[in-house]
């Protein structure tokens, strides 16, 4: 099994342990109607890690990853980006991006011109913005359609402008709520291997929310299962797997393996989320 035990070995006393990308203390949401969305979270990310929160719909993987991005406040407890709350991050050298579920594009911009807004909010100058889109749409394969309104692209392609956008502002902290779930399985797949590339290639530190046990499999260095009624983490598992990844390692004995271990922790979370149910 790879479920992660309490370590007992503390770091050699002239090592100062890494600073963790994010750090979870303690903290929990409740609606003003009384709805817990969240019971106390703690979890800390690492920089370099790619960590998937999974679990079964209602057990508050959005709402955590919203909370980490500052978009929603915890009713207690505390969330640390390097080290400061969430709102100080713009005084810091690091800078944090969202992917949302949909492209949410602006239907009447260019792809170049919706790739930009976020630096054009910035108040960048448009000669190094323009640089800036350019290299991010090389980067997701896009170079050749910065001209392009978003309704002549597939819905793959759209997807990839959204990650462009999220890539423009330079990030180190990537948060992704379930952004290929729309998506045709193939598609699905190259998206999946082109955001671990992204990952490697840009030493990114990666939050990402999905429903589907292949993708967090694949993708993932740890694996946060949560269950609902309310929202909580109820297990962690390390994927043990060197990187890069290609799809023959879909076919191997070692996914099949991770895979049936993640299977039987969701069915376990989503029986506990159905006797907690009135």
């Amino acid at each position: 099994m790879n479920r992660i035990e309490p370590h007992t070995l503390a770091p050699p006393a002239d090592l100062a342990p890494p600073v963790p990308a994010v750090e979870i203390l303690s903290a929990e949401k409740t609606y003003p109607n009384g709805t817990q969305a969240l019971l106390p979270v703690d979890l800390s990310i690492g920089e370099g890690e790619f960590v998937t929160l999974l679990g079964p719909s209602g057990c508050g993987k959005s709402t955590l990853l919203k909370m980490v991005a500052g978009m929603l406040d915890p009713s207690d407890g505390r969330l640390l980006v390097w080290r400061k709350p969430v709102s100080q991050l713009h005084d810091s050298t690091r800078k944090m991006s969202f992917v949302f579920q949909s492209p949410t594009l602006m239907p009447w911009a260019s792809v170049q011109t919706n790739v930009r807004l976020p630096l054009d909010l910035a108040g960048v100058p448009r000669k190094e913005a323009d640089a800036r889109v350019a290299e991010s749409l090389a980067l997701v394969g896009l170079e050749k359609f910065a001209d392009a309104l978003p309704r002549a692209l597939s819905g793959g392609m759209q997807m990839r402008v959204s990650i462009a956008r999220g890539l423009v502002t330079q990030p180190d902290l990537l948060l992704m709520d379930e952004p290929f779930g729309a998506l045709d399985e193939i598609t699905r797949h190259k998206l999946d291997a082109d955001l671990l590339e992204l990952w490697r290639k840009k030493k990114l530190t990666v939050i990402f929310v999905t429903h589907s046990i292949h993708e967090a499999v694949f993708l993932s260095s740890r694996v946060v299962m949560m269950a609902a009624r309310p929202g909580r983490v109820v297990e962690q598992f390390q994927i043990d797997e060197p990187y890069p990844r290609q799809a023959d390692f879909m076919v191997t004995p070692g996914f099949a393996r991770y895979a049936k271990q993640l299977q039987d922790s969701l069915l376990r979370a989503s029986a506990t989320e159905e006797e907690a149910a009135p």
